[in-house]
């Protein structure tokens, strides 16, 4: 139901949702009216509305619950899944490791057209979307040309990736990223890494230039219910990949601008080992002593992590980014997920989840794996449950990752709850891993009953900034036959990277 609250002004239009059961302040709240402003934000949340309340609104069909934010991603890396899970010739003996994969990505990365990178991100956005996420946070470094000369228009594939989120309706943070050097003695990039070279001043114009386009598509009529879900950050690659100074510039500039950051830190051991040899401190050290860390700091992986160095990432505020799939896909190691949410009495750890290479792109994927790989690790069981709030392992694993969507995007996101912006999925009740279960364990059955059944098996519909996008499964945002068309441009990029 869309309602005027004042007939005059278009701006002031709302929209209402109902629904039978929905996910409010941590728990199944019943006979939920959502009441959307026209900017797309949660306006009111009125949990056991009566039937008069609720006459005119739009009726939901299943269980609805906020959805989550991926918080890390490589969009050109969904062309190499599937692609990197045969040894490396000659390592038989010695092993594959995470650079051996990373030699491979690289063929991929200097491959790749604004076209095919358009093509490539529409479809794993769509993925996205039915898998339960409605804003990506996107860690570009892919900047320049073929030829590793900058194109013409430097966001050039930073614009790709933005056409990419508003064709299928994701919300998008596009992070430029700094990337100057190919390790901690280098003093610039080797050849295969020349499409990635940026300095601070580059980075800086791309942020600016960005702004700039976002705010000139979302121009125009002040009344018309456009609704902006696109943002800009700011990312550094990882110490390895950019000087002190640098590091200093963009901390110093992000901060003045309010700007969220991202970083991958002390995600392999080789990593740490080159940084204790060459600054006398590990990453997670270093930057803590060199940087005022504080809740705009997003530190990806961070699986090499000390308890320690977790626990002063938590008393700075800062967030960390988990990419579960990933970090097991990459043989990074297990995130040390009890000393975090352990690290201060009374704090809780800040984090989010991320599908970073995209070997999966369902967050109830991530967040099983994520539970999974401790109970490995510690041999026990319902570690979530254990350490947080909730006995629910998977709500307490739901909870942890959608606080920490607001840190990862510096967006109003985080829940239905007045002011955050109105993502939302509806469970469908008849896919096989929810059937027959009882209503509070919903979310439960969402995260350990692994389905498999493809797209669509667990979201019917998928909502952002009060807008659906996905239907039964399949996108659907402002055009027919929206699925057939991506993945016909997808095959097509496919065929022209790979033969």
């Amino acid at each position: 139901m869309k309602s005027k609250v004042n007939n005059a002004n278009k701006a002031n239009e709302v929209t209402v949702f109902f629904a039978k059961q929905a996910w409010v302040n941590c728990a199944w709240a019943q006979d939920v009216l959502l009441t959307a402003d026209a900017s797309g934000h949660w306006h009111r949340i009125q949990p056991n509305a009566s039937e008069a309340d609720r006459s005119g609104a739009t009726h939901l069909n299943g269980p609805v619950l906020p959805s989550l934010v991926n918080a890390h991603s490589h969009a050109f890396q969904r062309a190499i899944v599937g692609l990197t899970e045969r040894r490396s010739v000659g390592t038989a003996t010695a092993g594959d490791d995470f650079w051996t994969w990373r030699d491979r990505m690289y063929s991929a990365a200097n491959r790749i057209s604004p076209d095919q990178l358009e093509a490539i991100a529409s479809l794993l956005y769509a993925e996205m979307l039915a898998g339960g996420y409605t804003h990506v946070c996107e860690f570009h470094y892919l900047h320049n040309g073929l030829d590793g000369q900058p194109y013409t228009t430097p966001t050039e594939m930073s614009l790709a990736l933005v056409r990419a989120a508003q064709r299928v309706g994701i919300g998008l943070t596009l992070l430029p990223t700094l990337y100057m050097r190919s390790g901690f003695t280098a003093t610039g990039l080797r050849p295969d890494q020349q499409r990635f070279a940026s300095t601070p001043d580059s980075i800086m114009r791309m942020v600016k230039d960005m702004q700039r386009s976002i705010q000139h598509d979302t121009a125009g009529d002040p009344c018309s219910n456009v609704v902006n879900v696109v943002n800009v950050g700011v990312a550094l690659h990882s110490l390895r990949a950019v000087t002190p100074d640098a590091v200093q510039t963009l901390a110093e500039w992000t901060k003045v601008q309010g700007l969220p950051v991202h970083i991958h830190i002390s995600e392999q051991v080789l990593e740490v080992t080159d940084c204790m040899a060459h600054t006398g401190q590990s990453p997670m050290d270093w930057l803590q002593s060199h940087v005022a860390l504080d809740s705009r700091w997003n530190l990806v992986h961070a699986t090499q992590a000390t308890p320690a160095e977790l626990q002063a990432v938590q008393a700075a505020g800062a967030s960390v980014v988990i990419c579960p799939a990933t970090e097991a896909n990459l043989g990074d190691g297990v995130f040390d997920f009890p000393s975090y949410c352990h690290a201060n009495e009374g704090t809780k750890g800040i984090w989010s989840i991320g599908s970073d290479s995209h070997v999966t792109r369902s967050w109830p994927e991530e967040l099983r794996l994520l539970e999974y790989s401790q109970r490995l690790t510690l041999k026990q069981r319902n570690i979530a449950g254990c350490l947080g709030e909730h006995p629910s392992s998977a709500a307490a694993l739901f909870e942890g990752a959608l606080a920490g969507g607001a840190a990862a995007t510096g967006q109003q996101i985080g829940g239905l709850a007045a002011g955050n912006r109105a993502d939302f999925v509806t469970l469908d009740r008849q896919s096989s891993a929810l059937l027959g279960v009882p209503n509070d364990y919903l979310l439960d059955a969402l995260v350990f009953s692994s389905h498999g059944g493809g797209l669509g098996a667990t979201f019917d519909a998928v909502y952002v900034a009060g807008r659906q996008v996905v239907s039964k499964g399949q996108p659907m945002f402002n055009e027919q036959g929206l699925w057939a068309k991506l993945t016909q441009k997808y095959v097509q990029a496919m065929k022209a990277l790979w033969g």
